[in-house]
């Protein structure tokens, strides 16, 4: 042999032993079903079984206890048929008709088949129940007789594990008298889920070998649309099966009897025999899983994928609540997504309202967001806090605190994006921590920095600023009278309920979000009920006239005279800022009537 093909040889004895060695090597190597190449997420189903197959039956009735004697028809080609008998002996194995029997593995060369007692009396229903010991959804029920045919046959179904019994079909001759119920009824999109009867596969013949088997989708109009039926889907789930022989048929004795047959206890009976019980289906995963495997505990559970769980995975995984569980289809994998918090939060919820506000793309709020963060998605710093640009919002220091001075601020809350905080007048730096130039320290927390008298050649002092260094005279004509009456209220261009929500500083003035609650009077312009913005100079609120807080609701009555490039309302020293007492709404509504009445004109 030359080298050239030494080399080659080697390596594929090499390939063939490690192939011997690890047999499971290429299904390893296999890619998941439910996802593609790509990793995108597909729909996947577990493989179609017989979900029957070794399951144990339980049987009303079986026969061997003790030993009896049965006889049957048999058919032959061209001759007579002929009666045979057997004895059904439970003890002895090989004349034992258990009800294993029903669902072991049946062949040409091992036919088995269970066997129920001799009956001699009216009939008597045998019961056949099936527990498959999980959610499936089934194709079809058939049943392959060793006696003849029942007469009339019911099938059930159970959802809940054999609680509650559902009718699946009938088989009968007489539909009308044995199960109410009319002979090959009409199937519409009204009665999907309605049980039948029928009187095909309710023949005498065949004597041995006869089948019954029962689809539950033929026939159903939505049948062609399966997954997009909801009905159908829940028509088609079952846990249990149960199979009620409710009435024989009873074969002709060949040749007419007569004689010491009479006599023999097997004549004028009946039986009834099955060889294979099968019941075909999927187990149910709802599309997001390939296969079913048993638990620790022993149940049956489905290997679920795309973000979800539950024995059918018909629940999305915690934390993956951005839009709501689906079952998977052809057109529509439905993965279960995880909610966006920007790795700040472990749980979330989903909000069917957000969710049709996205257009249907995202519906998850996250829960108690951490490391400073708020809102939905926790993607901005809460309140206290701003972000540091220098670090990406998924960062466990993305917010930083604003540390506001707690006597040079105006409040707590900075600006989100520059960390500024708002400073009283004559205060600056970002924390408001120190004077601004012109400004000297002063020992009130309410003006913590006062202007720098300037000294004129003629060495008058005169202030700077129009703000008096003593709050308690600049503010005398209103401190202390926050009473309302009529002749206030018709003074006033404006008086409002409002909610203070926010505030933040521009130039001279504080900027107050508020929602205007009520509105008990409106001169001029109309005011309407929602967000607005109310203006207070900084002076005027550093000696605390008007005195406002945040999240409180107050009265707020004011002119409408000021500065026009100022949107909104406009409140001084001489407004009245009272903090609201639900006992005025009746007295406010009182003026309202009066001021409509002209009574204004004359207070």
């Amino acid at each position: 042999m030359s080298r050239a093909w030494r080399l080659p040889l080697s390596v594929c004895l090499l390939a063939a032993v490690a192939q011997a060695l690890n047999p499971f090597a290429v299904q390893q190597s296999q890619p998941d079903p439910c996802y593609e190449e790509n990793g995108t997420a597909r729909r996947c189903i577990p493989e179609f079984i017989n979900a029957a197959f070794g399951k144990e039956v339980q049987v009303s009735s079986t026969c061997g206890r003790p030993a009896s004697r049965s006889c049957s028809i048999t058919e032959r080609e061209e001759r007579p048929a002929v009666r045979s008998c057997q004895v059904c002996d439970a003890s002895e194995p090989r004349r034992a008709h258990p009800a294993s029997y029903l669902t072991d593995l049946n062949s040409a060369h091992n036919l088995t088949c269970w066997q129920s007692e001799n009956f001699h009396h009216s009939p008597q229903n045998v019961t056949l129940t099936l527990s498959l010991g999980k959610k499936f959804e089934i194709t079809y029920v058939s049943l392959q007789f060793c006696s003849p045919r029942p007469e009339s046959l019911a099938i059930y179904k159970s959802m809940d594990y054999g609680r509650n019994w559902t009718p699946y079909q009938f088989y009968s001759s007489q539909c009308r008298k044995m199960y109410n119920r009319p002979n090959k009824a009409a199937i519409t999109k009204q009665n999907e889920q309605e049980a039948l009867c029928t009187d095909g596969h309710t023949d005498l013949y065949p004597l041995s070998g006869g089948l019954i088997a029962f689809s539950t989708l033929d026939g159903r109009p939505s049948g062609k649309d399966f997954d997009n039926s909801p009905v159908l889907q829940d028509w088609v789930t079952v846990t249990d099966i149960r199979v009620v022989f409710s009435r024989p048929h009873f074969p002709r004795e060949p040749g007419g009897g007569g004689g010491g047959k009479d006599e023999d206890p097997a004549a004028g009976s009946y039986f009834y025999a099955v060889g294979e019980f099968q019941v075909g289906g999927r187990c149910k995963c709802n599309g997001h899983a390939a296969r079913c495997m048993k638990e620790k505990e022993g149940k049956l559970v489905c290997d679920c994928k795309h973000n979800t769980e539950g024995p059918e995975c018909d629940r999305c995984k915690p934390f993956h609540y951005d839009r709501p569980w689906q079952r998977a289809s052809n057109r529509e994998t439905n993965e279960c997504l995880a909610c966006n918090c920007n790795l700040h939060a472990r749980r979330c919820r989903f909000n069917m309202e957000l969710y049709k506000l996205s257009g249907r793309k995202s519906g998850g709020v996250c829960l108690n967001c951490r490391h400073n963060t708020a809102g939905r998605h926790c993607h901005y710093c809460k309140e206290g806090f701003y972000r540091d640009l220098t670090k990406t919002i998924t960062h466990r220091k993305a917010c930083k605190a604003c540390d506001c001075h707690p006597v040079g601020a105006a409040g707590k809350t900075c600006n989100q994006t520059t960390g500024q905080c708002p400073c009283k007048d004559g205060v600056t730096g970002i924390t408001c921590n120190r004077c601004a130039k012109g400004y000297q320290q002063s020992r009130s927390p309410v003006a913590p920095c006062i202007k720098i008298p300037v000294i004129s050649s003629t060495e008058a002092v005169v202030s700077s600023t129009e703000e008096p260094a003593d709050c308690e005279s600049y503010c005398k004509p209103v401190k202390g009278n926050l009473k309302i009456n009529m002749k206030k209220y018709c003074k006033k261009d404006y008086a409002v309920q409002v909610n203070v929500l926010d505030m933040e500083t521009v130039g001279d003035w504080a900027k107050f979000s508020v929602n205007v609650v009520t509105v008990y009077k409106s001169r001029g312009d109309p005011i309407k009920r929602g967000d607005h913005f109310l203006w207070i100079h900084m002076k005027d609120l550093a000696c605390k006239c008007p005195k406002i807080q945040m999240s409180k609701r107050f009265l707020v009555m004011g002119s409408t005279e000021g500065p026009s490039e100022r949107a909104g309302l406009l409140a001084d020293k001489n407004s009245l800022v009272i903090q609201w007492r639900d006992i005025w709404t009746r007295r406010l509504r009182k003026y309202q009537r009066k001021e409509k009445k002209g009574k204004c004109d004359t207070a």
